[in-house]
């Protein structure tokens, strides 16, 4: 399963900060209906996720009933973005590995 789109780069200052982009809400629908299959843990989705020149493996963390892209810092230095900018993501949801 495959998903394009657009979002803002938001900061969370928790006590592990991170950045992230959440997954607009009709995407979030559609991947929910196979999550079940895919997911592990807590509700956490792997995807390869592609941000401009830069892919990279990660996991969509469910919240709020979304699901949120977390941004390493590598990657945000690697195509110069930060809080409040508006990335274009590309992500594809890989199967748990076994």
């Amino acid at each position: 399963m495959e998903f394009r789109f657009s979002g803002e780069i938001w900061h969370w200052r928790g006590p592990s900060p991170f950045y992230f982009v959440t997954m607009p809400e009709e995407q979030c629908r559609e991947l929910h209906e196979v999550s079940a299959a895919v997911s592990y843990g807590w509700g956490c989705v792997p995807a390869t996720v592609t941000l401009g020149d830069t892919t990279w493996q990660t996991s969509l963390f469910p919240k709020d009933g979304r699901y949120i892209v977390p941004l390493k810092a590598k990657v945000r230095r690697a195509e110069e973005v930060d809080e409040g900018m508006v990335v274009d993501l590309s992500l594809a949801v890989n199967a748990v590995p076994a």
